[in-house]
């Protein structure tokens, strides 16, 4: 149960950046976490009514409350990425940053013990880094967006660490909070960049970035505590392969040796680090 849960989560999550990506190309990528959030934080919240319960504390809230802030922000971030750079390159470089950052603050700040595992993805995620940003081009090179999904990828760490703090006896209300916050972080923003008018398509690319990505962190909470959490983190986080193949399928993007190699080492860092 906890496996299939788990790569339902990838699945949605790759689905979920690709249309939000789509949908950031034709407005502001504020609105449209803002909308997509909208309707997550319903979706979530009826979720949460039918998940148990026992025992809600204001401490597993808070830490939903800070995890939203990171969700609001890594989205915006990613999606902005989206807007000027590659699908197939700047979601597995956000995915590196957001699986990295979090063991390096568990390691400098609460004295985790990493296996050689992890020391071996972190030795390729240098390179990897490097062989996916090397480039050349305005919106075709490999540097396009490049700086803005390291920095969704250090927001979505935040993310990670703070509903890792949750309490599991609170149900799914952490992440309810999370959503509503999501959208306190970006509405400011979202509502002084942009008029929340669109056209219908890309509304519902929008609205579907958010059901989706609401429905993958639910499934992602829920699989961590049916399977060994490094089993979840392990397939969840393979969920740029998703959105790779779309990029490479629907918009026919191409990618050159130099790139195939680098996005092959992100993969392993994910992988390894993760375990």
């Amino acid at each position: 149960m906890g496996i299939g849960l788990a790569l339902a989560s990838a699945l949605c999550f790759g689905l979920s950046d690709f249309a939000a990506g789509l949908a950031a190309r034709r407005v502001h990528s504020t609105v449209v976490v803002l909308v997509g959030q909208l309707f997550g934080v319903t979706l979530v919240t009826i979720i949460a009514l039918f998940v148990a319960a026992p025992h809600i504390t204001p401490a597993a809230l808070g830490w939903g409350a800070l995890s939203g802030i990171g969700t609001g922000l890594g989205a915006a971030f990613l999606f902005e990425a989206m807007k000027t750079g590659r699908f197939s390159l700047v979601v597995p470089l956000s995915d590196v940053a957001g699986v990295a950052i979090p063991v390096v603050i568990g390691v400098a700040l609460l004295h985790d013990k990493l296996s050689w595992w992890s020391w071996a993805g972190f030795a390729i995620a240098g390179p990897a880094i490097w062989l996916m940003t090397s480039g050349r081009g305005p919106r075709t090179g490999t540097t396009a967006g490049a700086g803005w999904a390291l920095l969704s990828g250090a927001a979505f760490a935040l993310q990670y660490v703070a509903l890792a703090h949750a309490d599991a006896a609170a149900g799914l209300w952490p992440l309810a909070l999370n959503r509503l916050v999501a959208i306190l972080t970006v509405a400011p923003i979202a509502v002084r960049r942009e008029r929340l008018r669109m056209r219908r398509s890309t509304a519902a690319l929008a609205i579907a970035s958010g059901v989706l990505g609401t429905s993958a962190i639910s499934a992602f909470m829920l699989a961590s505590r049916e399977q060994a959490l490094s089993v979840a983190v392990v397939l969840t986080s393979l969920y740029p392969a998703v959105t790779v193949i779309l990029g490479i399928a629907v918009l026919h993007e191409r990618l050159n040796r130099r790139q195939l190699i680098g996005l092959a080492c992100a993969t392993a860092t994910v992988v390894l680090v993760s375990l």
